[in-house]
Formats: C-alpha cells, structure tokens, sequence
C-alpha cells in the first residue's frame, strides 16, 4: 500500500488518503457482490426442517428431559451454503489449483476472495444475523468467508430460533445435551442456511493411547535400554523417514506457520521441558484462544493430545511458528483457525466414527476443508486407534471410519508399527540428542489390539457419507464408490515404539494415530518451505495434497515404504445381556499397493519434498542471501555513490560481520552490517575519483556469498543534478522536532532530489530518482522523495538517546545534517486544517474509535527496517511497542482496544480506543504515550 499523504510538503493530511483507500474499498466490494438469495420475508411460521441433525446417541432410553431454560450453549454455528453455481465453480477452481497446467495452479484464495466468489451475500448473511438477534442470541462471530455465523445464547433462545428442543441425556455414564428433534429454520432462509452445528456437546475423541512403558515403571531418559526397548526420540523419527538431509539443505520450517487445532488450555513448562531435552530450537507456540467461545481451562483428559501435538509438530518442523488454537470444542477451534487463514498446514488428531456423527456435522466438516483448500490448506487429520471398528462401542460395533478423516479434502494419517527381525536399527547408545535410530526400519500394520486386551489399532475403510475422489486411484485402491481411508500411514504404536512426549511435569509414552499425525503436518510444513524457496511456487501451502500423493505413489519410486504385512482387524466386545451387539472381528488386511489398512504406506521425507515436482535433489541453501545497488549508475569524478549490501538470513537469523566491496580485484574497503530481524545492510560511499573512467562492475562479498553493480564513471567533472540542502527535520505525523528509532521522518530543503518519486511497495527501496539517504551510514528507507521534501523511516538499528548523522545523497552530491535521537518519540497523524486525528476526527462518548502514530521506538516482535507486517497477519501477532502505551482524551486515560504495527505500512502504529464515557462534548485534547512520553495533542470533537 502506498502512503501518498507523506506528498504534502508543508502540512500532513491523511483525510484525501482516507477518502481514497474507503472510496477503492467500497468500489472493489461493489464491483463483486454475491446476488441475494433471500428475496421473501422471513415468516416464522412457515419454516423449513433441517435434516441429518439429531445424534445418534441421543437416544430416548438416554433421555433425561430437558435443560434449563437458562442453560448457556456457545458457539452455535449456522452455516450457510452456497448456490449449486457457486459450488460448481468452487469444484473447479480446487481442480484447477491442483492442476500444474493451470493457471490457476497454487493460486490461493484469501478469505475474504472467498467470500465475494462463493460466500453468501453480505445482505443476506446480516439478514439472517438479524433474524438470530431477533430470537435474542448474540453474535459471536462472523465468518470472514462470509459461509458462518456463530451465536451464543441460552437454551430457551436457541430453541424458539431453530424451533427444537434441548434435552439432556446419560450416555455411558456421562451427561451431554443434545437437540431431541432436527432443528427448522423459515422457508425464507432455505437454500441459504444448510445446517445448525453446536446443538449437542458429543465431542471428538482425542486419537492418542495412553501412556505405556513394558516395565511398569516412570520412563527415564535412556531410550535404548538393555532389554532391547526403544523409544522416539525426534531425531529417531527424522533419521527413521529420511528427514535429516532436509535439515542439512537448510529446510527447517523457518518462514512457516502450523496449526494445531485443540480443546484445552495449557501448561508451556511441559512444551519448553520438551524442546530443551532434545535440543530443539522451536519457540513457545502462539496461543489463540477463540473469541467469543467458552474458554475451557485445563481438560485433562485433552491436555497429554495437545502437549503431543504441540511438541511433535515442532519436532520434525523445528524453526516453525506453530499456533495452537483452542476452543471448549476442537471443530470450533478448526473453524476459526481455517476462517483466519491463521497456517498453510494443520494439524487435527480428534475424530468421531461417521455411524455416530450426525450427516449435518460431516457435510459441515466438508465444507470447511473446501474453503480451506481454496486458500491453500492442508488438513491433516488422525484416522482413529480402535482398527476398522471405529465406534468401538455396543451400539455400532462393526466396521465404521472415522471423520473428519474421512472427508475427502482432508488427508488422514493411519499408523504402523516397526517389525526390525533380525536386523540392527538402533544404536547401542544415544546422541547429544537422544537419537538412537540408525536407520528406517521396516513396518507393518500398527494393530495392539492383542496385547491391550481391546481395539488397539489403526482406523481405516470406507465411508459411509463420502463417494470416491476422482483422485483416489491406483493399484489397491478399492472399487466401492466410497472414499478410503487412510491416504499414508506411519509409527503409531505404543508398545513398538512409542513417542516420548512431556506432559503434566514428566515424560511419557504415547501411541496412536495423534503421533504420526502433527509429525506428518510437520513433514507438510517442510514441503511447503522448499516448494517457495525453491521457486517453485511464490507462496506457503500446498492445498489439498491428496491427489497428488495418489499421483506419486503411481509414478515416482522410493516415496512411500508399501506395508504389506498385517491388519487393523479388531473385535468390540459386546456387553453382557445385549441383544443388539454382535462381536464379531471386523477389518482389513494390508497388501500391495493402496490398503484400508495402511494406505499409500509410510513416506520417505527427503524424497516426497525433493520429488514433489519432479525434482531429483534438493540443493544445499546458502545460509545468506545478498543484494547489491547503487543509488545511480552513473557519477563524475567530483561525484558520490553510496553502495547498499542487504545481506538476510535463510534461517531467520540477522547476519552479521562485515561486507567487503571490490572494484575487479581492487579493494574500495569494507563495511560493517547493521540490522535486526533476519536482515542487514552496509553501507559504503565511494567516489568517483577512485573508480577508473568507463564501465567496470563492483561487488560486495560476504561470507560464501556475492552480488555485483554495474558503474559507469565519467572522466571528469560531475553528473549530478545540484547540492542537496538540508534546511530542518520533524517527526512526519507531529512535526515536531522529536526523533526515534522506526519513525517516519520528514526531511526539508532544497535539491534533496531530482524529480518526485512515491514509493510503490513494501520492504521500503534503498534508492529512488538516484536518491539515497542514511543515518550513521545505516541505510534509511524511502517513502517519497521531491526536491523540497524527504519522507523516510529512521533506521531501528539507531542508538537510543544519541546523536545521529543524516546524510543525504541526491545523484552523487551530499549534504549531512546532525540530530539527537530519543527512545521514543510519539506523534499522532491529524488534519493540517482542522487539527484532528485521522481517521475519526470526531466520536461519541463510548465509541470505539481509531488513531495512527509514528515514533512508537523499537517493538516487539522486531520487525526489519523498511518492512511491515503482512496482509493477514493474526492480530496477537502484530508487533507492539516495547513501551507501554496508553490514550488520553481530555485528561482522562482510555480503554485501549488493539495495539499494533499496521500490516502494509512502515513505522505507523494503529491503536484503537474508547472514548472515555465521563468526559464533557466539545473539542478535547487526545494523546498518547509511550513508555512514558506523551504526543502533542490534536484535537477531537466529541459528540455526545
């Protein structure tokens, strides 16, 4: 986005940039508005049923009656569906971006893109949000895909909206609620609204098994004992499926960011004990808890699934961001982690068996997934650990899989377990690391059910709510017309060997299909780090990926280890007096080829990345990358060219050191880089005296890196187009004269440039018009440049409470000025004619409204000189003043409602606020302070 405010010389205004930016917004949004779809009124007593929406174990034997009147249920989702057009064209545009021939291929969708193309139109869907608030629900949450709305309301306010009763129910010794009747909604709603989720509180089962060690006693770190017991540690899993070498050439997870999708608080010493253990280098995940659902504290009958997956979704993607997402219920948390867009890659280890879910709940789940692959994610999901017997229970006994596995856009990860023989595949010692593993080790189908007494094995067969993928093909592949599942499968047993998780302050062993499951995700993560910085594509996420792991099962060798050898045969014993419960094994064998018991196989990590378009090797990535520029191409003897190396970092990490610049073989000397946040730069100015006259090509070089620059120098005399004079400098939203790191700085004179040039993208360029500008020979990036006015940003790497030089550049003549720079230095944008901040330059009292600043100083997490937060960044992510900050209006301090760096813009702060309710009408005073130094004041005009 390009500030063209900064353009006016004397006196900042952002009111004509407001205007703009609304006035394109409003045009955009116009120009690709859904048609409506409810055209009638909404009459309530013609209504529609909704079907597939009672559970199944709401039984009437199980039935208590119904809830109070007053009981809370959260998050209800009425979920809307889009027209049989838009559903057609949704079908095609998910082929085509899987279709390297189109070019459409990996071309996400944003949410937002979603919503004008296949979301429901912005009148109808407040339409329907009026007709809930009229029932006196409260909308939670609205989806950005414009395909949901969430509402919470009590019981008795649920049921006169959806016409259906809440009733409460024992199943197996627990109480749940549960809508006895389907759900209605008025005719007029039909076509729109598709479905009610969150009428029951049958939640998923989490796909882990419980903790097991063969001695009966704590496991203690020494993972390969005497008696020939092994345990994984992370590196075990990345030697075992070939993911070192990925590490090796430098592909971590690093740029990447990975969900996982949960239903219970926290505990970060167990995620921070795990990573110290093993020596990895991942952070603390993010923690998101849903807005507006229930926080559901500790669950400790979830918190060993989300420590797992926290712990070996970083495990095998170490340099990560994972986000842990987490709700009261795990599909409302994959509902919102997949509305924001929050990852590329996620990972979900609960299921239910589809003969319990309700149909309602597992087309929901396939929508979801459908909008997520739009957007370029990547669902994976536990296929289940009771065998093929999936309900495991007297009710359902027999063959049954488990959704959302199940659904077809969602790639569902079953188990095996190792089979070593004779062979030697463990090391009679541990590294530095903990690993032991030398090697892969054969497999065969994860299956304990023996030894644990019960179904103990991994889920798999075929769905009863989902026809066959066109994709799903290939040797194996059954021809039933359903959707198979699993699609891969990999070490999922706790007895053979179980992964070594901490959790509630010790370590433990786990199995089941939640271990292979996140460490699978990870291996995803790394797949889509190469695939970008390879080139191969421009951005994260690689889809839905089934289609084409069935395509390289069929075309390229040495991908996946084919498991040939057992079952996920199982047998639900039945209780005693049943009448209904027949016990009998039910399951499926594994052979060549696709199988319900294993799938495709386990995968070879190094292969399915580099083989994943075809390539046959990864290469080694340099640790560094580097750019080289001039701010001209073309000086006089007389004249000076600054010469701006960038080195960044492939892994994140800031280089740093020094730069040496060359001229053929001649040294020109050397400059030390400066930088934060995976990016550095050195500065050297040369003059043209010391180049030869003619062409000659100039190059920095860093480490095992280089970059070059043309030149050419002209004998005698100068090129430039006059001295620059520096005539002051004031802060670019205040002008005042109050300077700090990251700020947006206004530069006045004369001859500072040579014609007017707006800078047209973000990271901010080094050199405009022949224009360069540093200060302590840091370079300082380049919003806009004009003869009489710089607007730039003050390097973060300058020293706080300092004096600083300035130096200016224009095409080859200087001009340097000196100033002190503070640690902050707060000034607040406003209208030069009326004195009020934009964008609001007046608000009611209790109004929530928006200011902008620059001169916030250093924050966290860094962010690069020149650069700003992406389009779409999670808000909790957004970087924030190390200072803290507040807002006061007339004297009196505001609630402040965000805090945070504006995606797309350098250096200005975006802060919203509530205008305190007992101040008096008329025009006040606003400030802001940060770490403790206030703005000047602009005035706001309060209405009432």
């Amino acid at each position: 986005m390009v500030w063209k405010s900064f353009t006016v010389p004397k006196k900042l205004s952002l009111t004509r940039f407001s205007i703009l930016l609304m006035a394109a917004g409003m045009a955009a949004s116009s120009a690709n508005a859904q048609q409506s779809r409810i055209t009638a009124e909404i009459n309530e007593g013609q209504r529609l049923t909704l079907t597939g929406h009672v559970h199944p174990k709401a039984r009437p034997e199980n039935d208590l009656g119904r809830v109070s009147p007053s009981m809370e249920l959260s998050y209800v989702t009425v979920e809307l569906a889009p027209s049989a057009s838009q559903q057609a064209d949704l079908q095609t545009l998910l082929a085509q971006q899987q279709d390297p021939a189109s070019p459409n291929y990996h071309r996400w969708l944003t949410p937002e893109q979603y919503a004008e193309r296949f979301g429901a139109s912005a009148d109808d869907v407040n339409a329907i949000a009026s007709w809930l608030q009229g029932h006196g629900l409260s909308i939670a949450a609205t989806a950005r895909g414009r395909n949901w709305i969430a509402v919470n309301g009590t019981a008795v306010q649920v049921e006169g909206a959806f016409q259906t009763e809440i009733h409460s129910y024992l199943v197996n010794g627990e109480n749940h609620f549960a809508n006895s009747t389907e759900p209605s909604v008025p005719n007029a709603l039909g076509g729109v609204v598709k479905a009610i989720r969150g009428l029951h509180d049958f939640r998923m089962k989490p796909a882990y098994r419980a903790p097991h060690s063969p001695t009966g006693e704590a496991v203690k770190p020494d993972y390969t004992t005497g008696r020939g017991t092994h345990y994984l540690a992370p590196d075990d899993f990345a030697t075992i499926y070939d993911i070192s070498p990925l590490y090796t050439s430098g592909i971590n997870g690093a740029g990447q960011s990975l969900v996982v999708a949960g239903q219970t608080a926290i505990n970060l010493s167990d995620i921070e004990t795990f990573h110290t253990t093993y020596n990895l280098p991942g952070q603390n995940p993010q923690q998101i808890l849903v807005p507006g659902s229930k926080n559901p504290g500790i669950s400790s009958s979830d918190l060993s699934e989300a420590d797992l997956d926290l712990e070996w979704s970083s495990a095998v993607a170490r340099n990560a961001n994972i986000i842990y997402v987490y709700s009261s219920d795990v599909m409302t948390s994959v509902q919102y982690a997949i509305d924001n867009d929050l990852a590329p890659v996620m990972s979900v280890s609960y299921g239910s068996c589809e003969l319990e879910t309700p149909s309602s709940d597992a087309s929901t789940f396939r929508s979801w997934a459908q909008y997520g692959n739009s957007m370029g994610i990547t669902w994976l999901n536990a296929s289940g650990d009771t065998g093929a017997a999936d309900c495991d229970d007297a009710q359902n006994p027999g063959l049954s899989v488990d959704t959302p596995a199940s659904v077809p856009e969602v790639t569902a990860v079953g188990g095996t377990e190792f089979q070593e023989g004779s062979g030697t595949y463990w090391s009679a010692t541990n590294t530095s690391n903990a690993g032991s593993a030398l090697s892969f080790i054969p497999e065969t189908t994860w299956n304990d059910s023996a030894a644990n007494a019960g179904p103990d094995a991994g889920g798999g067969g075929s769905s009863i709510y989902f026809t066959k993928p066109s994709w799903q093909t290939g040797p194996g592949v059954p021809l039933d017309n359903a959707r198979d599942v699993p699609d891969v499968a990999l070490a999922a047993s706790n007895y053979h060997d179980g992964y070594l998780v901490y959790t509630a302050g010790s370590l433990q062993v786990f199995g089941g299909t939640s271990c292979p499951t996140p460490s699978f995700a990870g291996l995803i993560s790394l797949l889509s780090q190469y695939l970008v910085s390879s080139g191969a594509q421009a951005s994260s996420g690689v889809g839905n990926i089934n289609p084409k792991l069935y395509s390289l099962a069929q075309t390229t060798s040495g991908i996946f280890h084919d498991v040939t050898t057992g079952n996920n045969i199982v047998t639900v014993p039945c209780p005693a007096r049943s009448r209904t419960c027949v016990s009998a094994p039910v399951g499926y064998s594994a052979g060549v080829g696709y199988d319900q018991a294993t799938g495709l196989g386990s995968v070879d990590g190094y292969k399915l990345v580099s083989g994943w378009s075809g390539g046959s090797s990864i290469p080694v990535t340099p640790k560094v990358s580097m750019t080289l520029l001039s701010n001209l191409n073309q000086l006089g003897e007389g004249d000076i060219t600054f010469l701006i190396a960038t080195a960044t970092g492939a892994d994140g990490a800031t280089p740093t050191g020094s730069v040496q610049f060359l001229d053929g073989a001649t040294s020109l000397g050397s400059a030390t880089l400066i930088g934060s946040a995976g990016t550095a730069t050195a500065t050297l100015a040369v003059s043209g005296s010391q180049l030869p006259a003619g062409s000659g090509t100039i190059t920095a070089v860093y480490e095992e890196v280089s970059a070059s620059v043309t030149l050419k120098v002209q004998s005698t005399g100068s090129v430039s187009n006059g001295t620059p004079v520096i005539g002051g400098l004031t802060n670019a939203a205040s002008f005042k004269q109050v300077y700090a790191p990251g700020m947006l700085l206004s530069v006045f004179g004369s001859q500072l440039a040579p014609s007017t040039v707006q800078a047209s993208s973000v990271p901010l360029p080094s050199s405009m018009a022949g224009v360069a500008v540093t200060i302590n020979n840091v370079v300082a990036p380049l919003l806009y440049v004009s003869p009489g006015l710089l607007n730039i940003q003050i390097p973060y790497e300058i020293p706080v409470n300092s004096q600083a030089t300035l130096a200016v550049n224009n095409n080859g003549q200087v001009a340097s000025l000196s100033f002190i720079v503070g640690s902050v230095a707060p000034g607040i944008f406003f209208d030069s004619t009326t004195g009020a901040p934009v964008p609001n330059e007046s608000a009611s009292r209790g109004q929530i409204i928006t200011l902008y600043i620059t001169g916030a100083g250093l924050l966290t997490p860094a962010v690069p000189t020149g650069g700003a937060p992406a389009s779409g960044t999670a808000l909790s992510a957004l970087p924030v003043p190390v200072g803290g900050t507040t807002v006061t209006v007339a004297g009196v301090t505001a609630m402040l409602d965000f805090v945070g760096d504006t995606p797309g813009l350098v250096g200005v702060l975006q802060i919203n606020y509530t205008v305190p309710t007992g101040i008096s009408t008329g025009v006040q005073p606003v400030a802001v302070s940060v770490g403790g130094v206030s703005s000047a004041t602009v005035n706001l005009t309060v209405t009432n």
